[in-house]
């Protein structure tokens, strides 16, 4: 028996799954996160899971985990005090960026908070040209004595970002030798090694990003390894990137930029295997849990890998998954502005004290307690019995509230959804309709803790016509850590033409790159038969500002795949903008790689259809209150384990399970498919 384990660590719950590669048995298990220390909920959500699962530490053959740690840390701002050194005169581009203004007419915006404070950015003597050429030695002095000062002034990390650095890196790895010798227990990283485009504003960020977080998630990172230790785990550990793979420890510890979606994007790659299973690959995303809702698009079954995010104002030039944040979470705490409307979040109640509902000292209703109120959610119990709520401190905060808006009790409640189902249209919207894409053409595959309960009340919004709930919703993010490959990304700028002299260009630098990969798969221990590379290439008409990645041909690099390349990028170039400059010359910018190292994954079986009828799982009823008929109404409740493939459940209907709530309104109906998952489609 060997048992798979993914962890999903959340800012309100730790969700476990367990696979057992012998039997295909899953089972789940949820636990309060513990904010102050997350390893501490990952060890306890382990150990509990294993024992409820009738297993041994000794049975775990694969450990693989997602975290929000490096997330959080950059969200509020509690990195490590950072230095920068970079080119003589450039020490002030980190606080001037770029001429964008995400809201143009908003005098009042406040900027992000700058991670380097002015007197820790620090210029020196040094300048390569674009081609190479020196025009200013680096001076090796000045640099020891800038490295000393910021060691000495209580600098825990050191970002080096020198002008062509990513380009001709020669300087950048005479300051990397310096700070080993000058400051060998900092934390320290070089452009080069972290982003190696063009760009140097982003490239900057990213950079300091890296370093403002490093010591964070090296403290975590050990200290969960330390507890995985002592618990008698005895495989190595795995952390989910935000590109959708899993990295070693050792990888996330030297790059944590790269785990700043870590959490969400594993929903994405589950959500990804699920349409495959039951054949709908055009799907958006809907993943909410306690503090916030991530959405993507998935078109033709795959989510498009972004090179470059903006995270809470940061740009960041690192591979991640196009997922899209908004601060709507179950947690999401609902309040009066200055001017007397009703908003709610982004600001989240968290584990703890979390919803009022839970009795720790919250008097802030939040989203759960506006669903305990209507009762779509149980109001005498989560997690399948194993937390128990009181309603009517529920009731009493949302009272509050609706006395102050001169509503009554329900009305307060319905609206607290009504808005936060507002904020996750605009966040779909935002991936969807702005970008060219109709919800309407798409399913929405709804997870995370509280996304089965809002799921049809948010397609309604949009006019979507389907719905897929997965088999195990609230933990799917877990389960995906049990679906993703090993997985990295390399990349290297290289500006020139795209025509028939392009051929050495792209023959040296993806030999280069591709060294890159087989030095991983050596250091990952990937075997050859699981080794996997894909190439793409980043072009644009000559003077643009933007590029679009377009697939390399599989194949050796001929006269044939300039033109494949040409071809492609005009096509990609009229879906994305919706026109083509024929003539116009075309520019290669960034070559990229990703090296993917296969490991066995998680398969679910298919059961045999049992009838339409699920009335064997029905374990009683309650009113609920339904916007549609603007009432309460008798509402039977089903046990999702006890559902059959083939079953049909017609609304109004609750589906209750340990890790969901799922709410089927009236004129819509569940069929479960036959690997369990449920699709709920508009009847009427």
């Amino acid at each position: 028996m060997a048992w798979r384990i993914g962890v999903d660590s959340g800012g309100t719950f730790t969700d476990v799954c367990l696979f057992d590669d012998a039997t295909e048995r899953m089972e789940i298990w949820k636990v309060p996160s513990t904010p102050h220390d997350p390893s501490e909920a990952i060890s306890a959500g382990i150990e509990q899971g294993i024992r409820n699962s009738d297993a041994t530490i000794a049975d775990v053959g694969y450990l693989g985990h997602g975290t929000t740690v490096g997330t959080n840390a950059l969200l509020q701002h509690k990195g490590a005090p950072t230095g920068l050194i970079t080119t003589e005169g450039f020490r002030d581009l980190l606080e001037i960026g770029r001429q964008k203004r995400p809201s143009l007419y908003d005098v009042q915006i406040d900027k992000p908070e700058i991670l380097v404070p002015r007197n820790w950015r620090k210029d020196v003597s040094e300048r390569m040209r674009h081609d190479g050429e020196v025009e200013t030695a680096l001076d090796e002095d000045e640099l020891r004595h800038i490295i000393r000062q910021m060691r000495d002034g209580g600098i825990k990390s050191i970002a080096v970002c020198f002008l062509y650095g990513f380009m001709h890196t020669r300087h950048e790895k005479i300051a990397r030798r310096i700070l080993n010798e000058e400051f060998p227990d900092g934390f320290h990283t070089v452009s080069h090694e972290v982003a190696p485009e063009f760009r140097e504003f982003e490239r900057m960020t990213t950079t300091v990003v890296n370093v403002y977080l490093g010591p964070i998630m090296r403290t975590y990172i050990n200290r969960l390894a330390e507890r995985l230790t002592d618990l008698g785990v005895a495989v190595p550990a795995h952390l989910t990137q935000s590109n959708g793979g899993v990295i070693s420890l050792d990888q996330a510890a030297a790059l944590p930029v790269r785990t700043i979606l870590s959490g969400p994007a594993t929903g994405v790659v589950a959500a990804q295997e699920i349409g495959k299973l039951i054949g709908i690959e055009n799907l958006i995303t809907f993943d909410m849990g306690g503090t916030s809702s991530d959405v993507a698009l998935l078109e033709g079954g795959k989510c498009r890998l972004s090179g470059e995010a903006l995270v809470e104002g940061y740009p960041i030039k690192a591979p991640m998954l196009d997922i899209h944040t908004v601060g709507a979470g179950g947690g999401s705490i609902a309040y009066i502005d200055n001017g007397g409307h009703l908003k709610v979040g982004p600001r989240s109640a968290g584990a703890n004290p979390g919803p009022v509902c839970y009795g720790l000292g919250n008097e802030e209703p939040v989203v759960t307690d506006a669903n305990v109120v209507l009762q779509t959610l149980n109001p005498e119990y989560l997690l399948a019995g194993r937390l128990k709520i009181n309603q009517e401190l529920s009731e009493a905060a949302i009272a509050k509230l609706a006395e102050r808006l001169g509503l009554d009790m329900t009305a307060t409640a319905e609206g607290i959804l009504s808005v936060v189902t507002a904020n996750m249209a605009r966040a779909i919207r935002v991936i969807s309709v702005q970008r060219g894409h109709d919800p309407r053409d798409y399913a929405l595959i709804a997870f995370g803790g509280a996304g089965p309960l809002h799921a049809c009340r948010l397609a309604k919004e949009l006019d979507m016509k389907r719905v897929v709930i997965p088999r195990h919703p609230g933990i799917l993010c877990a389960m995906g850590l049990l679906l993703t490959d090993l997985k990295t990304n390399f990349s290297a700028t290289s500006l020139s033409p795209l025509d028939e002299k392009s051929l050495q260009v792209l023959t040296s630098g993806f030999a280069e790159l591709d060294a890159q990969c087989h030095g991983w798969f050596e250091r990952e221990h990937v075997a050859k038969d699981k080794q996997g590379i894909g190439r793409s290439v980043d072009l644009r008409y000559v003077g643009q500002n933007y590029e679009l990645a377009i697939p390399l041909p599989a194949g050796p690099i001929t006269g044939e795949t300039i033109a494949a390349l040409l071809e492609a990028f005009s096509a990609e170039h009229l879906r994305s903008y919706g026109f083509v400059s024929e003539g116009e010359p075309i520019q290669i910018v960034t070559l990229r790689v990703e090296a993917t190292g296969g490991v066995r994954k998680a398969e679910f079986p298919a059961y045999p259809e049992e009838g339409p009828d699920a009335s064997a799982a029905v374990m009683g009823s309650r009113k609920v209150w339904m916007s549609e008929a603007n009432d309460f109404v008798e509402t039977k409740i089903y046990e999702r384990s006890s559902l059959k493939a083939g079953n049909h459940v017609a609304g109004p209907a609750i589906i209750e399970q340990l890790d969901a709530t799922t709410v089927i309104p009236p004129g819509m109906v569940a069929r479960v498919e036959p690997h369990l998952n449920l699709i709920i489609e508009v009847t009427q």
